[in-house]
């Protein structure tokens, strides 16, 4: 690629620069090759016209710069033949620089060219950080020396050439090798052979058509530029009666008459990132192992080495591949961390002991001995494998105390004894006043910090030890025996602490904080330690969005209100705190919703302001502070009346209906004569009628008006009870009579102008046959009509065509000769009895006569009847038992 392009340019150059002999113009500086600019300064051009070039002068003369804009500012005239131009040198100056002389108007004069190359760019900088390093090859140094620098950050732009040179003055001998690569950084150079124990001169030289630099000389034993390969073969062992050491065997690298080394040793747990190395001074030696001391029994290590030349006389080597080994088992030198959780029952305390593996274990722990005492006496005594549960449950009286001991056993021998002392409900030691817990966002994972409030030193005669930080997840059932607890000691001078345990994401924590104190026992050596009253807070690692809402249930629906309820979501459902409740309810058909929120405790409230009979939707929407989750829709419909409103429609319509009943008996009992008269007319008294006195045979006085009568009369219920067979009969006959008591008949009143008619009933009659014994209508003509004087005959009766019953004297006029006075009295005074009540009083039986309420038919008229004709009929009709 670089070849083409330096052909194009030479091309280029022929054309304008070669041809210069027939060209009118020429430039100076002139150049057959790339004129190299450098960056940040200005250049000078001048372009001369020959001297057979009579037919230009200076104004013909223009200056035109590749890819660059030119102006008329930078154009100098020097004379009439010589126009200069400076331009300031930019890393984009890369072209041909032209120089053309022409005529502005029409002219036969072919205008003339001529060009330079110009190339910008720096000068090289002085390498900086010179090295050399030979590796070894097989057993012995490679003879290739690879050299390093850096060249700075600022590129040349142009064409610059690195060399590496070495110098050896004992050969007198100089290698040296350019480096084509562009812009490089290293570069080797080929000695041959490595020269051993020889002293070398090696530096790098830089330069370009801007300059050249030249890096520091390294003036060093040939041993220095070498690097040995890692310690061979390196092995750990372990020593079975030194369970704190191991020792490391190596063989050399490369042989001691080419390169005399020295060795370095580093270890660390292979839990551990820290390497911890041992002293240069304890491997200085040509030795081939090493024993290391001052380690931790039963503990794996990691072990790496490396070389160097004898006092430091070459490189480093790489560090050998890492090789572990652990060491042997010794005596536990601490005791279990043992702790209690205390769960409250209803008459004993449910105690569940957890303990952890000793710290300084020195071995696998094969076995817990476990000794409890209740009141200083022993109670139990337990044997528990380390491969099973570390864990054990007792139940203790609230009145009685119980001191733990336990310590754990590995092949080698017995731990420390660790005790723990729990006192009676009502001698527990008080505990710290406040706590709080916060999170801190960290890498690779947030952590829990824990802080609290110390408490005093010393507390009834007891010295504070230490603080114990607990962590228990809640768990989900709450018959759940199994405790998911850890926990973390604290020295008493400290209030705050960061959980070291693995606490999972949106699941509930409790954290609390308890006060250790120990006390020793009288007249013993023992100590014991008991923890003080917790502080406990529910927290969580990280919270998030709950996994279900809500289950609303509408519990009661009024005409403008509904109470809703719902019920708590699960703690593990919850995902972090719920900081709010927010009720969303809305028309069922229109969807346009509407909030209320309430606070986290809340889980009933009354939605108000609603429509009556209306069907709605509602839905709860519970929120953490990472998030939301909605509830099932529940739809309800609100009633059409509220409350106590069925109730005073009802009062209202039983008091109006009252007060009417009131009204209606108060209006009935004013006037109670007027309703008494239309209900039941007045029947009067036929015995104080005048025609009681009156008969065919003693005709009353002229001077009574001359009238047609018609006289009824009615037996009453001959020889039967009226109660028993015919009291049913009598009401409807009563009744039939009233309704008829206003017919027209003829006189002035209605019963002296209403024909009658007679009911009775005979001995030997049917009851239900009240017509049996009717007759018509009979008027009475009496003699000495018109003045004339009446004879003692009978007489003389003529019957209508009424159905009107005759009165007793028409059907037997004989019995009433014979009956005389008592006889013309009687019909009356049947008629009196009646009214006085007499059928209401004993039913045994009579005769009854009554004026007929209503008549059909009237009876015909006598025209002119005498005087002594005279019929008598009441002034009202109708009869009213008294």
């Amino acid at each position: 690629m670089e070849t083409s392009h330096h052909l194009l340019l030479l091309l280029m150059f022929l054309h304008y620069a070669v041809g210069s002999n027939s060209s009118c113009v020429k430039i100076l500086p002139d150049s057959s090759s790339i004129i190299p600019l450098e960056v940040g300064k200005e250049f000078t051009a001048t372009c001369h016209l020959v001297k057979r070039s009579e037919d230009y002068t200076s104004d013909d003369i223009e200056w035109d710069l590749e890819n660059i804009s030119t102006a008329k500012q930078s154009f100098r005239k020097l004379n009439e033949t010589s126009v200069s131009i400076t331009i300031n040198v930019t890393s984009d100056v890369n072209g041909w620089l032209r120089c053309r002389a022409a005529k502005k108007s029409l002219s036969y004069v072919s205008p003339c060219m001529y060009g330079i190359l110009l190339h910008a760019g720096y000068p090289p900088l002085k390498p900086d950080k010179f090295s050399c390093i030979a590796v070894q090859q097989n057993k012995d140094i490679s003879p290739y020396l690879n050299c390093s620098w850096d060249p700075g950050s600022r590129k040349p732009l142009i064409e610059t050439t690195y060399t590496v040179h070495v110098h050896i003055p004992i050969l007198n001998l100089t290698y040296k090798t350019a480096c084509y690569k562009q812009f490089p950084r290293s570069c080797a150079i080929d000695l041959e052979t490595f020269p051993i124990h020889a002293a070398l001169i090696v530096w790098v030289e830089v330069k370009n058509a801007l300059g050249s630099e030249r890096s520091i000389e390294l003036h060093n034993e040939s041993n220095f530029f070498a690097k040995p390969n890692p310690p061979l073969n390196v092995k750990v062992l372990t020593e079975p009666n030194l369970p704190i050491c191991l020792m490391v065997t190596w063989e050399h690298p490369i042989h001691k008459t080419i390169l005399k080394l020295s060795y370095a040793i580093r270890y660390r747990k292979a839990a551990s990132d820290v390497w911890i190395e041992v002293p240069e001074s304890f491997t200085r030696e040509y030795i081939t192992s090493f024993r290391l001391q001052s380690l931790e029994p039963f503990t794996q290590y990691e072990v790496q080495m490396r070389c160097i030349g004898e006092d430091h006389s070459s490189y480093w080597s790489d560090w050998s591949t890492s090789v572990t080994a652990t060491t042997t088992e010794a005596k536990p030198e601490s005791a279990p961390d043992l702790w209690r959780i205390i769960q409250p029952t209803a008459n004993n305390r449910n105690i569940t002991l957890l303990w952890k593996a000793p710290v300084k274990a020195n071995g696998q722990i094969l076995v817990y001995y476990l000794n409890i005492s209740q009141d200083e006496r022993m109670f139990e005594r337990h044997s528990i494998k380390a491969n099973l549960s570390l864990m054990h449950s007792i139940e203790l009286p609230a009145k009685k105390s119980a001191n733990i001991e336990i310590t754990a056993a590995n092949s080698v021998g017995v731990s420390p004894k660790a005790t723990l002392f729990i006192p009676k409900t009502d001698q527990e030691l008080d505990g710290v006043k406040n706590m709080s817990w916060s999170v801190r966002n960290e890498k690779p994972k947030p952590v829990m910090q824990v802080e609290w409030t110390a408490v005093l030193p010393t507390y009834a005669g007891l010295h504070l030890s230490e603080y114990l930080v607990e962590w228990v997840k809640i768990p989900q059932d709450e018959h759940q025996t199994e405790l998911q607890a850890d926990w973390q000691r604290v020295p008493y001078n400290v209030t705050k602490a960061t959980l070291n345990g693995d606490l999972k994401e949106c699941e509930p924590y409790l954290i609390s904080v308890y006060p250790i104190y120990k006390y020793h026992v009288q007249h013993t050596l023992q100590v014991h330690f008991q923890a003080g009253k917790p502080v406990t807070r529910q927290a969580y690692i990280q919270q998030g969005t709950p996994e279900k809402g809500p289950t609303v249930t509408v519990k009661k629906s009024k005409k403008n209100s509904a109470e809703l309820t719902w019920e708590k979501i699960p703690l593990h459902s919850r995902g972090g705190f719920i900081t709010k409740y927010v009720i969303f309810y809305a028309v069922g058909n229109t969807r346009q919703w509407r909030s209320v929120t309430v606070g986290p405790n809340v889980h009933s409230y009354v939605l108000t302001d609603l429509a009556s009979e209306t069907d709605y939707v509602v839905k709860v929407m519970v929120s953490t502070v990472a998030g939301s989750k909605n509830g099932t829709d529940c739809t309800f419909k609100t009633v059409k009346y509220g409350d106590g409103e069925v109730e005073v429609i009802v009062v209202v319509v039983c008091l109006s209906f009252l007060f009417l009943t009131v009204f209606i008996i108060m209006f009935c009992l004013r006037k109670r004569e007027v309703i008494k008269k239309l209900l039941w007319p007045q029947v009067p008294d036929p015995s104080d009628s005048s025609i009681a006195h009156w008969s065919p045979d003693f005709p009353i006085k002229a001077d009574m008006p001359k009238e047609d009568v018609s006289v009824v009369e009615v037996d009453v219920f001959d020889g039967k009870s009226l109660c028993e067979e015919d009291k049913t009969v009598l009401p409807l006959k009563k009744d039939k009579y009233l309704s008829e008591e206003h017919s027209s008949g003829i006189g002035g009143s209605s019963c002296m102008s209403s024909p009658r008619h007679s009911v009775s009933d005979s001995d030997e009659g049917d009851s239900g046959q009240t017509t049996a014994s009717t007759v018509q209508y009979s008027s009475v003509v009496a003699s000495g009509y018109k003045g004339q004087t009446p004879n003692h005959q009978p007489p003389v009766f003529a019957r209508s065509e009424s159905t009107q019953p005759l009165l007793d004297c028409e059907e037997h006029p004989d019995h009433l000769n014979e009956s005389g006075g008592h006889s013309k009295n009687s019909y009356f005074r049947r008629g009196r009895e009646l009214e006085q009540g007499v059928l209401g009083q004993d039913c045994d039986g009579g005769s009854l006569s009554f004026c007929p309420v209503q008549e059909e038919e009237t009876s015909p008229v006598v025209e002119d009847p005498p005087a002594s004709a005279l019929s008598y009929m009441p002034q009202q009709s109708g009869y009213r038992p008294q």
